[in-house]
């Protein structure tokens, strides 16, 4: 397999849009925000182009934050590879915005994902109906397209594609039902994985849209694009996550004690570090740790660390043990303590998680204890010397997060 160049992208991309007609069209592309690799300056030149070329009259660019915290001019800059306030100056067709999921008036209700069909869906693990409420962006333009990467997912198995809806530019009510149904089937069995239950409901939820969609997904690394696949969403995604399951995946012959999992600065909160955990958590013997080691972090979540410090990180069961403490909280926070505390039992009021979990941050040891995970000075850890080492039982993983390590 090899990278694609610019002049690669250009023609994949101009080729696909060409399937559709964008004369006249206010478009809605969706993106990532600043915590997902992808060469997004790349595309948005690329993309906004070709838009514009094809007769596109306006391009709104919404960051598919789903619940991590809003971006500013500046990171909507670096995001982009421009300066956003010269960009509206001089391009006045474009906009760049942030999805507001906190907001009810920037949402609509769209439909209803009735109990009876969540729980076929599900596959009986979720019988509640689920109102579908997205950003109302989507009704006031006349064609989506989504624009972003696909890699393995703790919740959905591999993102991209019709995620950048749900719950990219949802309301909580997808949000919450799609990761707790991601932490009922647990990221050690879902991760990796295309076709899982949570991408059938994230797919029903976004058959309710009237606006036709497009999708531009692609499969990229640190190093540049190694695959970009321009269809419906359904189909360029599924196109992609064949393509992120060949890079994105290393193999082990035997599972470790000890992983290091080092985080890339991009990670800058636990709430999206603890993919470091994620991505790892396959490949580590039952009663090994994973130490997520990254000095700069020293949140755990900007918007949901409040409850996350209430209830602290555990296993699934102990939650399920003990629903009625937990019923009132947002169940996407409850799923984010499990994901990240991995799988386990809780059984006679002790709870045994597989493996440990440790942090080396900047969180200090006392709110490690507080929230249920481990702690070590990350100044008494060297990564690069360790890996020097050659330890057979211990995994040192550079930019920890970008890949998903798994056992043969």
């Amino acid at each position: 397999m090899q990278q694609i160049d610019d002049r690669e992208l250009r023609a994949i991309i101009e080729t696909g849009l060409a399937k559709r007609n964008w004369r006249g069209q206010r478009v809605l592309v969706l993106i990532p925000d600043g915590t997902r690799t992808m060469p997004m300056p790349r595309y948005f030149s690329i993309v906004r182009a070709a838009l514009r070329a094809a007769g596109a009259s306006a391009q709104t660019w919404m960051v598919a934050l789903g619940t991590h915290p809003a971006m500013d001019d500046a990171a909507l800059s670096q995001l982009l590879g421009c300066d956003v306030a010269e960009l509206h100056r001089a391009e006045p067709d474009i906009r760049v915005v942030n999805h507001a999921w906190q907001d009810p008036d920037a949402l609509v209700l769209v439909g209803t994902l009735s109990a009876t069909e969540m729980h076929r869906l599900s596959g009986g693990l979720s019988s509640d109906d689920v109102p579908v409420r997205v950003n109302r962006a989507v009704l006031t333009h006349d064609h989506i397209l989504i624009c972003g990467p696909v890699f393995p997912h703790e919740v959905v198995g591999f993102s991209g594609g019709n995620k950048y809806l749900f719950p990219g530019i949802s309301g909580p009510d997808v949000i919450n039902a799609t990761h707790w149904l991601g932490a009922l089937l647990t990221s050690y069995a879902i991760i990796g994985t295309a076709n899982t239950a949570v991408r059938a409901v994230i797919d029903a939820a976004a058959a309710l849209i009237p606006t036709p969609r497009f999708a531009i997904c692609s499969v990229v690394t640190t190093d540049g694009v190694w695959g970009t696949f321009v269809d419906t969403p359904e189909d360029a995604w599924a196109q992609a996550a064949a393509c992120s399951a060949e890079v994105h995946v290393r193999w082990l012959a035997a599972p470790v004690q000890r992983v290091i999992a080092v985080l890339p600065t991009m990670y800058d909160e636990l709430w999206v570090g603890s993919k470091g955990m994620y991505k790892s958590e396959p490949v580590v013997a039952d009663g090994g740790e994973v130490v997520i080691y990254a000095p700069h972090l020293h949140e755990v979540s900007v918007v949901h660390g409040k409850i996350i410090r209430e209830i602290g990180y555990h296993v699934r069961d102990y939650f399920l043990a003990q629903w009625d403490r937990f019923a009132h909280l947002p169940k996407g926070v409850i799923a984010h303590s499990t994901h990240l505390r991995g799988v386990g039992t809780y059984r006679d009021g002790v709870e045994r998680p597989r493996i440990r979990v440790t942090l080396a941050t900047g969180i200090s040891a006392a709110e490690c204890a507080h929230i249920n995970l481990g702690y070590v000075d990350y100044r008494t850890l060297d990564p690069a010397a360790l890996a020097a080492a050659q330890d057979p039982q211990t995994l040192v993983i550079p930019r920890a997060g970008e890949y998903l390590y798994r056992l043969r």
